[in-house]
């Protein structure tokens, strides 16, 4: 199963654009920060994921403010250029 639940900040967004389709896109970078338990000791983590959202979702995202805190729920996908993954979102909530 690949499926992923964040709970992050939006610390980039890129400008709203379009699919030659004419779906609404936006790229984004989330940063999260907690602690972890690993082999029963707390451990500091901390992330950027650079994300997308398509759709209506794009658009909500698009009048976000940055630092808006948000839980967001999607998979991971390889990034088109294949350097590294890219989190798709597909649906969020502001905490």
């Amino acid at each position: 199963m690949n499926a992923l639940q964040l709970s992050a900040t939006v610390v980039q967004v890129q400008s709203l654009r379009y699919t030659p389709a004419g779906i609404p896109v936006i790229n984004l970078v989330l940063e999260h920060e907690s602690v972890a338990l690993e082999l029963d000791t707390p451990r500091q983590v901390k992330l950027q994921l650079r994300a997308v959202a398509f759709g209506a979702q794009a658009e909500t995202l698009s009048r976000q403010g940055l630092d808006s805190v948000c839980e967001f729920h999607g998979f991971l996908a390889n990034a088109r250029n294949s350097k590294g993954v890219v989190f798709h979102i597909q649906d969020f909530s502001k905490t």
